[in-house]
C-alpha cells in the first residue's frame, strides 16, 4: 500500500476518508433535528438523500482517498460479490413473508430483539399491514408513486455507489486503522488486531437499525478488507448488498428497509 509521502497529500488522505462519512451522517442528525421540532416534511426525504448522494460522491472524488491504497484487484472481485451477496441474503430472508409464515415466532423475535431498539417493534412491523408499511409511514416518501421514480433511484444508487463506499472508506479504511494508529495512512490493512476489529464491528452494527445483520456484515467487510489487504473487496461486496437490497425493496414494496 503507497503512503502519502507530502503533508498535503496526507491531509487529503485523512479527510478523504472521513469527510464524506462526517457529511453523510450530519444530513441524518438535521433532519432528526428538523423532525424534534415537526418541521420536516414528507418531501425533504428523498430531496436530502439526493442531496448527500450527489454532495459525498462529488467531495469523495475530490478529495480522492483511494490514492493511498492498491487498486482493486480482478482476482478479488468473486469473493467479494459472493460475499455481498451472502450478506444481503442474510439482511433480508428473515424479514420475508415466505420466512414469516414458516416461523412467525422468530420473526418477531427478530423484529423485537434484533432491531433497534431491543426490546420493542420497530414502527414499520404493524402485522396489520406487514410487509406493506402502515399508511403514512415516512419510508413511503421513498416510493416511486410519490417520490417519482427519478428519486427512488437516486436512492438505490446512492445506497449502492455512494454510501456503501465511504463507509468501508470510513470504517475499514480509516477508524479500524486509526485505532492501531493515528497516521492511520501508515498503517496497513493485513493486520489483524482483535480489539480495533471488535471495536469497529460493533460501532458499524449500532449504525444500523438492524444492528444484528449490521454486525455480520461488519463482520464479513472487514474479514475482506484485512484478509486481502483491498479497501475496494470490502467496498465491492458492501456496493452488492446495497445494490440487492435496494431491488428487492423496489421490487417487493418492502420500503421499511430504507
Amino acid at each position: 500500500m503507497p503512503n502519502c509521502l507530502k503533508p498535503d497529500s496526507c491531509r487529503m488522505a485523512f479527510w478523504g476518508h472521513i469527510a464524506p462519512f462526517a457529511l453523510w451522517v450530519g444530513v441524518i442528525l438535521l433532519l432528526q433535528a428538523l423532525e424534534i421540532f415537526a418541521v420536516c416534511p414528507r418531501w425533504l426525504y428523498p430531496w436530502s438523500y439526493a442531496f448527500k448522494t450527489f454532495a459525498c460522491a462529488a467531495l469523495f472524488l475530490w478529495l480522492k482517498p483511494w490514492k493511498t491504497y492498491a487498486p482493486l484487484s480482478l482476482r478479488h472481485l468473486p469473493l467479494a460479490l459472493c460475499v455481498g451477496i451472502l450478506v444481503a441474503v442474510i439482511w433480508i430472508i428473515p424479514e420475508t413473508p415466505a420466512f414469516g409464515k414458516a416461523f412467525p415466532r422468530f420473526q418477531e423475535f427478530y423484529h423485537r430483539w434484533l432491531i433497534m431498539m431491543p426490546g420493542t417493534l420497530p414502527d414499520y412491523y404493524n402485522i396489520s399491514f406487514y410487509p406493506a408499511l402502515p399508511p403514512g409511514h415516512i419510508a413511503r416518501a421513498y416510493m416511486p408513486h410519490e417520490a417519482g421514480w427519478a428519486l427512488t433511484l437516486i436512492k438505490l444508487v446512492g445506497s449502492a455507489c455512494v454510501i456503501a463506499v465511504i463507509e468501508e472508506f470510513f470504517f475499514r479504511g480509516f477508524f479500524y486503522r486509526w485505532l492501531r494508529h493515528s497516521r492511520f495512512w501508515e498503517k496497513p490493512l493485513a493486520v489483524f488486531d482483535l480489539q480495533s476489529f471488535i471495536t469497529v464491528t460493533v460501532v458499524f452494527a449500532l449504525e444500523h437499525d438492524r444492528w444484528f445483520a449490521g454486525l455480520i456484515a461488519g463482520v464479513a467487510y472487514g474479514w475482506l478488507a484485512i484478509r486481502k489487504d483491498n479497501i475496494w473487496a470490502a467496498a465491492a461486496a458492501h456496493f452488492s448488498t446495497n445494490l440487492i437490497l435496494g431491488i428487492y425493496v423496489i421490487i417487493s414494496g418492502q420500503y421499511g428497509f430504507w
